[in-house]
């Protein structure tokens, strides 16, 4: 059984930075691969951020490329740094896994079957 818990949201004035982070419960964390996801109320779930199993590659949205960072280690976190936030970045936040051997997608949220049960990050402008 996976385990996913997240951490580290909270209020954030405009232009701070976040950290986030996801313990993983699982036998074999290098199975996996990792993203991060959020909703804001009222949106659908959107892709934030992806890592592979081996933590070489990584894929951002658009949205978020250049003032995020994806990374995980080997004692089974995963990790998110957040900077120049703005109000657009209040959602809650998942951190996801999926152990497929074939990956065809990476930012959808269908293509992950282990979730968190997110952190809440709030930017006052």
């Amino acid at each position: 059984q996976v385990r996913l818990v997240e951490s580290g949201g909270g209020l954030v004035q405009a232009g701070g930075s976040l950290s986030l982070s996801c313990v993983a419960s699982v036998r074999t964390f290098t199975i996996y691969d990792m993203a991060w996801f959020r909703q804001a109320p009222g949106k659908e779930r959107e892709f934030v951020a992806y890592i592979s199993r081996t933590g070489d590659f990584t894929l951002f949205a658009d949205s978020v490329r250049g003032r995020i960072g994806i990374s995980r280690d080997y004692l089974k976190t995963l990790y998110l740094e957040m900077n120049s936030l703005n109000a657009e970045d209040t959602a809650t936040y998942y951190c996801a896994a999926d152990d497929r051997a074939v990956r065809t997608t990476y930012r959808v949220a269908t293509e992950y079957d282990y979730w968190g049960q997110g952190t809440q990050v709030t930017v006052s402008s």
